[in-house]
Formats: C-alpha cells, sequence, structure tokens
C-alpha cells in the first residue's frame, strides 16, 4: 500500500460548481453550497473513496486577481493545493463561453505538470455549448457533469482514480476531536493555525472569515487529535439568512461531532451573554470544555494580579 495518500483539488473561479462537485464526489454535504460567489473562502479537505482506493479531496476557493491582502492570502492558499495535489480538476460552467479567468487558471493549472481534467458542469442547462468550444483551453481530458442531476460524476471519479495509486486513509479510533469556538474575530483561526503548525485556515481581521468546518490531524505524545475550526457565532439577531445560518449550523455540528471544545473569548471583552450562551450548548451536549483566553498581548497594564481578576 502506498504511504502517502494521493491529493486531488478543485480549482476554478467562483460560482461554476465547485462545492457542488466536492459533495457530490464525498457524497455528503460537507462544503457550504449557494448562489453566491465567494461562498468558499478555505480550503476544505475530506476523504474520498472510489474502488477501494482512499484519496484527500480538497475544495477551493473561486479563483480571481486579488484586489486585496485578504484576496491575496485565498488566492495564495488556492494555489499552494494545486501545487501539492497530484491531480486537479478545473471546473468551468457548460452554458457560458469560455470567460478570461478561466483561461488565466488553466493555464497556470496546465503549468504545474500535474495531470489535469477538465469538468464542464452545469451541463444540464439551456444554451450549453459543445465539446469543441473547451477543447480552446488545452485540457486533454474533459467531462461534462451536471452535480444537480449527478450526471457524469461517475465517469469523472472512475478516470480520476484510474491515474491514483492504491491508498487507504487510516483514522486512530482513539483520536480525540477538539472544536475551537467562539465569537467572530476573536482568533479562532490564528489559534487553529498555531496549534496545526500551518497556514491551514485564513487569517484576516475581519469578523466572519470561517464558514465551513476545516480540519486538520495533529499528533501530539503519539495522540491523534483532529482539530475543527468553526465559523463565529453570532447572536441570533445579528444572523444573517443564507451562507451565515448555515455556518452557524455548522459550527453547532461540530458541538456535536467534538469531544472536547475550546472557547474563545476576547480578554478585552470577557463575560459576553453569547460567549455564556456558546458555553451553555457545549454543556447541554456533554462535552469536555476549555476557556482560552485570546489576545492576551493586547492587555497593557498587566501587573502579578492581572490573571487572577480576570
Amino acid at each position: 500500500m502506498s504511504k502517502k495518500i494521493p491529493i486531488v483539488a478543485i480549482v476554478g473561479r467562483a460560482n461554476v460548481g465547485k462545492s457542488s462537485l466536492f459533495n457530490a464526489i464525498i457524497g455528503r454535504r460537507e462544503a457550504i453550497v449557494a448562489n453566491e460567489p465567494g461562498t468558499t473562502r478555505d480550503s476544505i479537505v475530506a476523504k474520498a473513496s472510489y474502488n477501494k482506493k482512499d484519496f484527500w479531496l480538497v475544495d477551493t476557493a473561486g479563483m480571481k486577481e486579488a484586489a486585496d491582502d485578504f484576496e491575496f492570502t485565498i488566492q495564495e492558499q488556492i494555489l499552494q493545493a494545486a501545487d501539492s495535489a497530484d491531480i486537479v480538476m478545473v471546473v468551468v460552467e457548460a452554458n457560458i463561453p469560455i470567460t478570461e479567468e478561466d483561461r488565466r487558471i488553466a493555464k497556470m493549472i496546465l503549468k504545474t505538470k500535474k495531470p489535469v481534467f477538465l469538468v464542464v458542469n452545469k451541463a444540464d442547462k439551456k444554451g450549453s455549448l459543445g465539446y469543441k468550444d473547451f477543447q480552446k483551453l488545452g485540457i486533454k481530458n474533459i467531462y461534462f457533469t451536471s452535480t444537480t442531476q449527478n450526471n457524469g460524476i461517475e465517469d469523472l471519479v472512475h478516470s480520476i482514480t484510474r491515474e491514483l495509486p492504491q491508498a487507504t486513509i487510516s483514522s486512530d479510533p482513539n483520536r480525540i476531536k477538539l472544536a475551537i469556538l467562539g465569537r467572530p474575530n476573536v482568533g479562532k483561526s490564528q489559534m487553529f493555525n498555531s496549534l496545526s503548525k500551518k497556514q491551514q485556515a485564513i487569517v484576516a481581521d475581519r469578523a466572519g472569515t470561517t464558514r465551513d468546518i476545516n480540519r486538520v490531524v495533529v499528533k501530539y505524545n503519539q495522540q491523534e487529535i483532529e482539530l475543527l475550526d468553526t465559523a463565529g457565532i453570532r447572536r441570533s439577531g445579528k444572523i444573517e439568512v443564507g451562507i451565515e445560518k448555515f455556518s452557524v449550523i455548522r459550527s453547532l455540528s461540530a458541538i456535536e461531532e467534538a469531544d472536547v471544545c475550546l472557547l474563545l473569548m476576547d480578554v478585552n471583552e470577557l463575560g459576553t451573554q453569547l460567549d455564556q450562551k456558546i458555553a451553555g450548548l457545549i454543556k447541554e451536549a456533554g462535552k469536555g470544555l476549555i476557556l482560552v483566553v485570546s489576545k492576551w498581548d493586547s492587555v497593557i497594564d498587566k501587573d502579578a494580579f492581572t490573571r487572577d481578576r480576570l
């Protein structure tokens, strides 16, 4: 058996159906899917299996020109995902002529010299273009799919796994699942990155950066720990319908999944009602709870009694 588990990355511009394809391949709703560009921000990773071959499937954010540092971080992460992958799927829309963005992405991915599959998604839509239209991108392997109708997925996955080595992902039954929870912008993703010792989640000084549950497995003293980074939980009245509501539901499901929860609280805003509410949710679920006071470096006038007082 191969020790290295192969990686298959999904890339493409925003809103072409990457997350829907990701969900169709793994067979469950893992990534958030919505008719809104830019829904996926972090690269989401999940185990996928086909014909007794295991591989890691990576869903990435929509590729585009970076308008600011935050966007640049996202775009850098997509390139990292493509660079570390063994196979890359470039997703385009069947009913929209090839865009400049599609060309730029195809050219960039072909430069990696990795096996590339062009996935022409939404093939069930009216006005879908033909095979020859998409040959212009220079990618030999072209597959037409419809994630809503579940058409073409089987053929695509069959062809991809033919290129992959035999590998099995084994998980430790004693693995501890540790969820990182808290209000928006208290430092959850930074904590996740510090514990995982790599830039897995995007860290930005902006509320609401993490939407999906981001996962990574680390080993500490021979003990496997799966870290779950979650979206910030806001007060009910402030939760926007749609994407954000999905994110909060994901955070609540992370509590259910976890063995232990880290509740992060901003040292400058301690004892808020919402922190108490989140702690209550963790307690009700019967999970282990560790309180973590973040942004300790922002307390300027510290003395021997500051910690005890807090």
